[in-house]
């Protein structure tokens, strides 16, 4: 799946992936930012900044963590397969590439306090995943699509700017 079919939020050609991979990747994704939180080795920065990129720009199943998980977690696990549709966390991925990007420019420039702030909240989505099984970025990408259909079904341009009572 391209990024472009991504964010055009549309809702056919669906592919379906294990929902246990991306908080999986949350995990490691947790011990990769909070060590370089504590280290801060601009290596470990750059490393999650390439996971999030193959993550996002192409797919789950090609990041180095959905790989290490299809082929050394997976096959352990037994019991019946969670699915989940592919466009909510990867457009996570996306978001955590964004943030990775911002930080790693802002070291470069020589903020490394703004950084580590940025750091800190992709450390704290990732978390969230990790711990409670809450994908922030998948909840954003519901939220956006969900918005965009709500757009799309109104009659006339007037009616986008009538609230519904409530």
């Amino acid at each position: 799946m391209s990024i472009t079919n991504l964010l055009s939020f549309k809702t056919t050609d669906t592919q379906l992936i294990d929902a246990r991979g991306p908080r999986f990747g949350a995990v490691i994704t947790t011990i990769v930012l909070t060590a370089f939180l504590a280290t801060e080795s601009l290596f470990l920065l750059h490393w999650q900044l390439a996971v999030f990129a193959f993550g996002a720009f192409f797919g789950l199943n090609y990041s180095p963590y959905g790989f290490i998980y299809s082929k050394l977690v997976k096959p352990r696990l037994c019991g019946e397969v969670p699915t989940e549709d592919v466009r909510p966390p990867q457009f996570a991925q996306l978001v955590g590439f964004l943030f990775a990007i911002t930080a790693t420019i802002l070291y470069d420039l020589g903020l490394s306090t703004v950084g580590m702030i940025v750091v800190g909240f992709a450390l704290a989505a990732a978390f969230l995943n990790a711990a409670f099984n809450f994908c922030l970025g998948c909840e954003v990408y519901l939220l956006i699509a969900r918005a965009k259909a709500a757009i799309a079904s109104r009659k006339t341009k007037e009616d986008s700017y009538n609230l519904p009572s409530l």
